[in-house]
């Protein structure tokens, strides 16, 4: 047996063998003399002296880390001083989200916020007095002999006094603790606080916790059901056929749209019927020629075909520019004409309805709709029209989008796996087994008889495509989503674009439900439409995701963690939406490393959906208010053309390609134009500058547009952190990890540091 350790540094005669014991760290070695060996002063000072080392490395290693993470700290704060200062200007700019119903909303969180941080103030202080308290006290005496017998062995065989309460114990004192080392008016507001916390909130927050656990399972099993339609379909590989063949496919090329070539002498014996090509589109200066030259190069015969371009632009160089577009293209033998209103009555549904009045609509069959940004390949009609022919019931033939800049940055990746599952998933399952979807608004083709027997375009609400959609199948008519056709288009690229695109598509849906509601049951479709279309396509993927998205986990979430007695489950916050996130990425299997932002940016989101939710059903604000999404223009830039006409040059004979805008006179006159363009605009921006500004700041460059911060966000983000901190004093480990990376995602969108900024 070992002698004691007061025996290494003793002098007396010991025996023994001597053991080394050499460390895995290679600075540290020390010698432990057995019995029977001789200490060493020496020895022993060569051992302190290595000890001494290792904790000077030691602690040189923590010093580091502590610097490297106050610097980073630091940077973060002052890169967050950065963003507010340069944000203050923008916050002043008039905006649908600083409205009635917003300011409504930001003081709800600011409230809630509020009496957070004092809830954790008081929870702290409590913390370090010592006051510990179970989380889930016992209700009555039974609950309480039943957590003792779940208390170890040992602790069972307890003195019968000891084990149960008396039974004349008044209800006020069974909850109090049983030690009270403190008094004081602090301990008995906590008491009364923990009294008052376990009869009133914690039942309350119970209730509400349950309903929307219901509402998240159910959404949940539909969309469970949504992804085995979309395998079944993809197993056995269903999909809607064309009842005719559009002709023997014909390459168009550049020499075809110069000469004004038709389609008829190749495709005499094919169905080619009278289409109207409708493009509205509202000062969008950087995608109009690109959008204009994909649609006048569509292959079908130029007698059979009219291009409309709806031009609701308040700009006047916007409009001159897609004027000339629109010159450019008749002189080369396109039937184009231009439409401009002098008032932007009715948004998109007052243009189009506008368009749909002229005398010449009548003599056609079909009308295709694309928004300014949406580039159509030349076999667009050749694919989407032959579905017509002898199925009088279609009334509708919807393309899926695919996306230019998809891999921009992280918002538009996250956008993209959204959109890919509501495309693949949600409207080609519908479409094929309920013929049933809402319009997208844009890439499809439109029975014009389905859209005048269906009331035409209507200004009532801002999602004017799902109202036509709604009234057309109320009468019975049929929808076809193709999967397989794509129409490049182009995602917004800045957090503010986006979120303002994201109100009018959560707030229009409400609007119309609760204005198509008597139509629904007035109408002749068999019951279970009438049931899929309140309860499914209404109720559950527009009303209840949002609800309980931003209720579970913004509101109940972070209140749990003060009020610990009604907890949600685990399973609630990881496992299930986990599942759920790798549900919605399957569509996009490239986008599986960002599954945890992607469940992370959706909660995010969800207070920007629920607060358009609640303005659109009950028309609070400025529900009824169109934002045109900003867009970037990425596919009508210069070096996308001269990349296009470099390639054209080297290649001996040239392919079957789009003319992407290319002028008569080639890249030259075109440059010509742009440098004249160019100067006359730098010329005005500088006299409105000398104008509006003193000559001192006329000098300096042109700053940069401020980003904008978010407040409604930023209010979240701090609440989930707070929450985050609480539940550290109640080790709760996983809670505390998904409240802290939420709080930080909402932080950053908050501040705008998601996407990039379109000016």
């Amino acid at each position: 047996m070992a002698p004691p350790p007061s025996a290494w540094w003793g002098k007396d005669e010991q025996r023994g063998t001597p053991v080394v014991v050499k460390m895995e760290n290679p600075y540290s070695l020390v010698e432990i003399d057995g019995p029977g060996m001789q200490s060493s002063e020496k020895a022993k000072g060569k051992n302190a002296k290595q000890f001494t080392w290792v904790l000077l490395l030691r602690a040189h290693r923590a010093v580091g880390c502590v610097a490297w993470l106050a610097a980073g700290f630091w940077g973060v704060l002052g890169a967050v001083n950065r963003r507010v200062r340069r944000s203050r200007d923008a916050d002043a700019e008039p905006d649908a989200e600083a409205s009635g119903r917003g300011r409504v909303m930001l003081g709800f969180l600011r409230a809630f916020l509020l009496l957070s941080l004092a809830m954790l103030a008081f929870e702290t202080v409590a913390h370090l007095k010592g006051w510990q308290f179970p989380r889930h006290l016992p209700a009555n005496l039974q609950e309480l002999e039943e957590q003792i017998q779940h208390l170890p062995e040992q602790l069972q065989h307890l003195p019968e006094h000891l084990r149960h309460l008396p039974e004349n114990l008044p209800e006020n004192l069974r909850r109090l603790p049983e030690r009270r080392e403190i008094e004081g008016w602090l301990h008995r507001a906590y008491v009364a606080w923990l009294d008052f916390r376990v009869d009133y909130i914690a039942w309350a927050i119970q209730k509400l916790s349950a309903f929307c656990i219901v509402l998240f399972m159910v959404q949940s099993v539909d969309r469970v059901v949504l992804c085995l339609g979309c395998f079944w379909v993809k197993l056995r590989g269903i999909k809607p056929r064309a009842n005719v063949s559009p002709g023997k496919p014909r390459r168009k090329n550049a020499a075809d749209v110069e000469n004004g070539g038709d389609a008829d002498d190749d495709d005499a014996d094919g169905y080619f019927p009278m289409v109207l090509v409708q493009m509205p589109m509202c000062n969008e200066k950087e995608v109009y020629e690109t959008s204009i030259s994909h649609v006048c190069q569509m292959d079908w015969p130029r007698d059979r075909m009219l291009v409309q371009v709806l031009d609701d632009s308040d700009d006047p160089v916007c409009q001159m520019l897609i004027k000339a577009e629109v010159t450019k293209w008749s002189q080369r033998g396109v039937n184009i004409i231009y439409r401009h209103r002098l008032s932007r009555t009715g948004y998109k549904a007052g243009n189009l309805k506008s368009a749909m009045s002229c005398d010449y609509v009548k003599d056609y069959e079909f009308v295709a709709i694309f928004d300014a940004d949406f580039q159509p390949n030349p076999d667009f009609l050749k694919l989407t029209v032959p579905h017509f022919k002898g199925n009088p019931e279609l009334g509708l033939v919807q393309a899926r989008w695919s996306f230019v800049n998809k891999d921009e940055n992280l918002l538009t990746r996250l956008q993209n796996i959204n959109l890919c599952f509501h495309f693949e998933v949600e409207q080609q399952v519908n479409g094929i087994y309920l013929n049933f979807f809402g319009f997208n608004g844009t890439a499809g083709v439109w029975r014009i008889e389905a859209l005048e027997d269906s009331g035409g375009w209507m200004e009532r609400t801002t999602v004017e495509d799902m109202d036509i959609a709604v009234r057309a199948h109320l009468n019975g008519w049929k929808f076809i989503f193709l999967n397989d056709v794509k129409v490049l288009c182009e995602l917004p690229e800045s957090y503010e674009a986006y979120r303002k695109q994201q109100h009018r598509w959560h707030s229009g849906p409400m609007q119309l439900f609760r204005l198509c509601l008597p139509a629904v049951f007035k109408s002749k479709i068999p019951f279970w439409k009438k049931a899929n279309l309140v309860m499914l396509f209404f109720l559950l993927r527009k009303l209840v995701l949002p609800f309980y998205s931003f209720t579970l986990f913004c509101v109940i979430l972070p209140l749990t963690m003060f009020v610990p007695e009604a907890e949600l489950p685990i399973w609630v916050i990881c496992y299930v939406p986990v599942l759920m996130s790798i549900l919605n990425i399957l569509p996009a299997p490239k986008s599986f490393p960002f599954v945890i932002p992607y469940l992370l940016f959706e909660n995010t989101m969800s207070v920007t959906k629920f607060n358009a939710m609640v303005s659109g059903l009950f028309q609070l604000g400025s529900s009824y208010e169109w934002i045109v999404t900003k867009k970037a223009g990425r596919t009508s830039s210069a070096s996308d053309i001269l990349a296009l006409a470099e390639a054209d040059a080297h290649a001996p004979l040239p392919p079957a390609k789009l003319v992407r805008g290319v002028s008569e006179g080639g890249l030259q006159e075109w440059g010509k134009l742009r440098e004249q363009e160019a100067a006359e605009w730098t010329k005005e921006d500088a006299a409105a500058a000398l104008t509006a500004a003193p000559p001192a700041a006329a000098k300096k460059s042109k700053a940069k547009k401020p980003n904008r911060i978010f407040k409604k966000e930023l209010a979240l983000a701090f609440l989930l952190l707070t929450a985050a901190t609480r539940s550290l004093l109640s080790a709760q480990g996983l809670h505390f990890y998904f409240l802290l990376f939420q709080g930080v995602t909402f932080l950053a969108v908050g501040l705008d540091l998601i996407g990039e900024q379109v000016s």
